[in-house]
């Protein structure tokens, strides 16, 4: 009886053990793998807000921001990322940092 009680007691401590070392310990998101399911999906400059187009554009502070969502109230929808440059404070160089991130669908 007692090697039985030790038998069953060195398989629970034995069976704690095994299971622990797949219970370890959770990761956050790899920051690469984060940055690059962000890029995957273009920013809509037809239904983007002022805020998610200053915190997600380059070199598009408030201001600008402000204009694009005017332009776009003003104008209706844009037809291509390219008609941004009709947007005033928007140059080619700014559209050219950010064109891969917008879309006009």
């Amino acid at each position: 009886m007692l090697k039985s009680l030790l038998s069953a007691s060195l398989f629970t401590l034995l069976a704690s053990v095994s299971f622990g070392s797949f219970a370890g310990p959770t990761k956050s998101a790899d920051p690469v793998m984060v940055a690059a399911a962000q890029q995957v999906a273009p920013i809509n400059i037809n239904s983007a807000d002022a805020e998610t187009l200053t915190r997600e554009l380059k070199g598009i502070g408030a201001t600008k921001a402000k204009a694009i969502v005017a332009y776009r109230d003003a104008h209706g929808p844009f037809s291509s990322v390219d008609q941004l440059l009709e947007v005033k404070g928007i140059g080619a160089a700014t559209l050219e940092k950010n064109r891969a991130k917008l879309s006009a669908n």
